[in-house]
């Protein structure tokens, strides 16, 4: 049933050119397909992946130009071209985007325009490329024979790819790999806490984008039969942008619903605009911007998304029951003596010392309460052993072994999984893929297993361990709900499911009952001694005093930054330095 629509959708498309259209009609349809390619890579770029970018048209050059220099000066066939023109448009995509996925804020359009303008020039500077005036003479796509001459014959091939590409680009999304990719808009450090390369992700996000619009080019140069810069200049990849934003930055879909939208209402604006003003130019431009402003300020989400508010609500697919089991993090730590030794360990931001030469280490089938004031350097003490940030002095050794810099992802791959002071989860996923990213790590599926949807298997193990943890937390019935929708105390308790689907050896709660209700912190403190039972070494930051004197082993107790006691909990509560820090030294 739900995949009636989108069957009756492409039916549609295929009959338009066996209908008595005008052949402008074909025409303006296959620019739309062009167009939604270069859109669909943007919708993950920017809806997905956050990285804003002007500049995609001038990959379209790449992937044209490629095809149109082999064919008329070396005699290439066009089909023979294709994987040249892919792999042009990935090469120049590697260094521009090792470059431009460090950028930040408004640096990083800023960038994407930069190099955009560069390339236009560039193209019309190039002997070989015709300069200005381009390169003509182009020879049309044949195959078995029919050569694509007519709008008509090219038509279908357009489409092929551009359906083709969507479904690659849902398949890529709905993966192990694009949830790393989804991760990267307003969720970086809980995903780098659980392994994914954030700088590996916004290249591969990069790299598909300019993949799929030299796609875009190559269809052009072959339906066109010429090329020239013009049509690889900074306007279109304004317009490009405009596309995704207008249908949908994160709809696959509506990156082809906003390709229609803006090329139709540039069609007609072109013929009604000048009649109006009495002048020629690009008005439409200008309405072009008046309705991107409004698009922001009123569906700031797009068109598509309202588009799907009136079709009926589909049910979410179940988890199927998985055979097999994920590979486990519980033995990439070592059981003998401590997992986990912090040695002296200090971090400085300029002159403020935040953590003075701390030392305590927390052993397997432990719970270790780390206490203190607020501002006693706590959380900064998880970010430290977590690798989020860098020590100053010191080291922190795992199970033994005594490492130097290490990334949050190398460090999880020890078996080491952590929660935040402040919630760190994808409001915009549902419940389950959320959890689904605490178990990256337990994965192996590529991109290209993963647009080829070859990875069902291990996707449907994930899933199902995703599911097994909220079970365990008592989340089960909430895996659909979008994440954002929980409550404060749900979502402590998400991301306890989150760390615990990387199946760790050490886990690390920071302020994990913040927001429960009593029967909330008792349920939590039952779970977290069954985890101790099983082995697991728990290292946990709170501030309520009786939650953690009940449950732990041993505290650590800190003082701006420094080691004040180490004990029993009976012991810490009768130290002189803690009843000090907590009630001021003349209480």
């Amino acid at each position: 049933m739900r995949r009636i629509p989108g069957l009756l959708a492409i039916a549609v498309l295929a009959a338009i050119p066996l209908l008595p259209v005008p052949p402008f009609w074909i025409t303006l349809i296959n620019n739309i397909g062009l167009a939604s390619l270069v859109a669909i890579g943007l919708v993950l770029l920017t809806g997905v992946g956050g990285l804003t970018s002007f500049g995609q048209a001038a990959f379209c050059g790449f992937g044209a130009y490629t095809t149109a220099v082999l064919t008329t000066a070396y005699g290439f066939s066009p089909w023979a071209t294709l994987p040249f023109s892919l792999l042009v448009g990935a090469a120049a995509a590697l260094p521009l985007g090792l470059i431009t996925v460090r950028l930040s804020g408004h640096y990083l359009p800023l960038g994407t325009i930069a190099w955009g303008i560069a390339l236009y020039y560039l193209f019309g500077q190039i002997e070989m490329l015709g300069r200005f005036d381009g390169i003509s003479g182009i020879p049309p796509i044949e195959l078995a024979g029919h050569r694509f001459i007519s709008g008509q014959s090219i038509f279908y091939l357009i489409w092929a790819f551009v359906i083709a590409t969507a479904l690659g680009a849902r398949n890529l999304l709905d993966s192990r790999v694009g949830r790393g990719i989804r991760a990267l808009r307003g969720g970086r450090r809980a995903a780098e806490a659980f392994g994914v390369d954030i700088v590996r992700a916004k290249l591969t996000v990069f790299i598909f984008a300019a993949v799929v619009a030299a796609l875009s080019g190559w269809l052009y140069a072959h339906m066109q039969r010429t090329v020239n810069p013009t049509p690889f200049g900074l306007n279109m990849g304004i317009e490009y942008l405009l596309m995704a934003v207008i249908g949908g930055a994160g709809h696959v879909w509506g990156a082809v619903f906003g390709a229609a939208i803006v090329l139709i209402l540039k069609e007609i604006l072109q013929r009604i605009l000048p009649g109006l003003l009495g002048a020629t130019g690009n008005f439409e431009m200008i309405l072009f911007g008046m309705l991107l402003v409004a698009m922001l300020q009123f569906a700031r989400e797009g068109l598509w998304p309202l588009l799907l508010r009136l079709a009926p609500t589909r049910s979410r697919v179940q988890v199927a029951a998985s055979q097999g089991a994920l590979p486990g993090r519980r033995d990439a730590v070592p059981a003998q003596g401590p997992l986990i030794r912090v040695e002296k360990v200090r971090k400085a931001f300029g002159g403020l010392v935040a953590v003075n030469d701390l030392s305590f280490d927390v052993k397997a089938g432990e719970i270790v309460g780390l206490i203190g004031p607020n501002g006693a350097g706590k959380s900064t003490t998880f970010d430290l052993i977590t690798g989020m940030l860098a020590l100053t002095g010191g080291r922190v050794a795992f199970g033994g072994r005594k490492e130097g810099r290490r990334s949050p992802g190398a460090i999880a791959r020890l078996g080491v999984a952590r929660t935040f002071q402040h919630a760190k989860i994808l409001p915009d996923m549902t419940v389950l893929e959320n959890v689904a990213l605490g178990a990256n790590l337990r994965g192996s599926a590529g991109v290209v297993r993963s647009l080829l949807r070859l990875d069902r298997k291990e996707e449907t193990l994930l899933l199902a361990e995703a599911e097994r943890q909220l079970e365990r937390v008592g989340l089960a019935e909430h895996r659909n709900r979008p994440a954002g929708d929980l409550a404060l105390g749900q979502i402590r308790i998400l991301e306890i499911a989150r760390a615990l689907a990387l199946d760790p050896t050490v886990l690390l709660l920071d302020e994990p009952a913040a927001g429960l209700r009593h029967g909330e912190k008792q349920a939590l403190s039952a779970l977290l001694s069954r985890l101790r039972s099983e082995g697991m070494a728990v290292l946990l930051v709170e501030h309520d005093m009786s939650f953690v004197m009940g449950l732990v082993n041993r505290v650590v107790v800190m003082d701006f930054g420094t080691l004040i006691a180490e004990g029993t909990p009976a012991e810490v509560r009768r130290h002189p330095a803690v009843i000090a820090a907590y009630l001021g030294g003349v209480a």
